[in-house]
């Protein structure tokens, strides 16, 4: 599995994740999204994810392909 090593990701990068729905936990979806400046820290990066800045966390798994993201995904669930 190919995933993003944070200390080298620069904005503009396109990465896939795997999603969980936070209204439905059981549903879980691989999705497209973009690493973004932080809008409220200049020194962080922040995941652009459905319209949302999303805080990257230190266990977020980022992949750099859609179909690294389905492999965890398979081997996950």
């Amino acid at each position: 599995m190919d995933m993003i090593d944070l200390t080298n990701a620069r904005p503009g990068d396109e990465v896939y994740v795997i999603y969980r729905n936070p209204h439905v936990p059981s549903v879980a979806n691989i999705k497209a999204a973009e690493i973004v400046q932080h809008p409220k820290d200049p020194n962080s990066l922040a995941l652009f994810l459905n319209e949302t800045f999303h805080v990257i966390e230190d266990d977020d798994a980022l992949f750099t392909s859609s179909e690294s993201a389905m492999k965890a995904y398979e081997d996950h669930f």
